[in-house]
């Protein structure tokens, strides 16, 4: 695993660090890179691209560290302006839609007190009911792992209604192989990451051999049961490791899918969409970029060069 990784996720949480980069005129440029802009005006000549390219798109507004219920407010009414905006892109032939939304629950007022998870729930089914009206369908994301639980039980009782709705399992969590069981036999849709939250030893796997082994066993048991994969991973090991599980347990291309963020490994997502795989590509947006970048940046050392190497050269 990187081992800048837990100095770039403190800084992820630093108010401090923040203000700093946020503050440097030419970081704007960079992060475009990464965030499809801070608005939706912004945000739409991006996904058309995408779409036109072949690929599918999942649009997550970036709202973490909601305090207030107005806040949580907030990102529902932008939610449901995004959806109205998307269901004009969307493709209704296609089994699966090529455009949803990702939304997360602490967007949507889950740490408000008490009554948090309960407000969560009623703002994802606002945008549920939403969605249903325009088929632009909806992957609630993971958070850090005190949130896990919560989530899993919100998407539960949202499933009987809306079976289509569904959810990202990290698999660095000690505990998702047992919960992608129940879920896989389930039949949900199920967005499959290794992680992007730092973690304690005691709940997730620090080294990056067990954190790919992990990656294994979880993809096993959802190519091997009845839900529908979804391969969020840019590691080419792990990418052919899902299209030689994919054959041997008799799944076609529309019975699996594989999804990539914004702004990394473009060519392989073209590469992908081009042999007739499905690929959707996570496109973020929104002014509270700060946090989802220093994630990215944790992940791959890779992006943290590009991004050091084009402040040097644009100061």
């Amino acid at each position: 695993m990187n081992p800048l990784r837990p100095v770039i996720l403190a800084a992820a949480g630093s108010p401090r660090m923040k203000q700093a980069v946020t503050k440097v005129p030419v970081t704007a440029g960079v992060v475009r890179r990464f965030v499809a802009g801070e608005t939706r005006a912004e945000l739409g000549p991006v996904v058309r691209q995408l779409l036109d390219s072949g690929r599918s798109v999942s649009i997550d507004f970036l709202g973490e560290y909601t305090t207030e219920r107005a806040m949580a407010d907030a990102a529902v009414a932008e939610y449901v302006s995004l959806i109205d905006d998307l269901a004009a892109l969307n493709d209704r032939d296609t089994p699966i839609p090529r455009v949803e939304v990702s939304v997360k629950l602490s967007a949507l007022g889950q740490s408000l007190g008490p009554d948090g998870p309960a407000i969560a729930t009623e703002n994802l089914h606002k945008l549920c009911a939403k969605a249903v009206e325009s088929r632009v369908w909806v992957t609630v994301d993971a958070e850090d792992h005190t949130t896990t639980e919560e989530t899993l039980e919100n998407v539960r009782q949202l499933r009987a209604e809306f079976p289509w709705l569904a959810v990202a399992v990290q698999t660095y969590l000690r505990a998702s192989e047992g919960r992608l069981r129940e879920l896989a036999a389930d039949g949900a849709r199920i967005r499959l990451c290794k992680g992007a939250y730092q973690e304690p030893e005691t709940v997730a796997y620090q080294h990056r051999a067990e954190v790919d082994a992990a990656y294994l066993r979880c993809l096993d048991v959802l190519m091997r049961g009845q839900g529908y994969p979804m391969i969020a991973s840019h590691d080419p090991a792990l990418i052919e490791a899902a299209l030689t599980m994919a054959v041997e347990n008799g799944r076609g291309r529309g019975d699996v899918e594989f999804q990539m963020l914004f702004g990394i490994r473009d060519a392989e997502q073209r590469r992908l969409a081009g042999e007739g795989h499905a690929m959707r590509v996570y496109v973020p947006y929104g002014g509270q970029w700060y946090g989802y970048l220093m994630r990215r940046l944790a992940e791959r050392p890779a992006n943290l060069g590009f991004f050091l190497r084009a402040l040097a050269d644009r100061s």
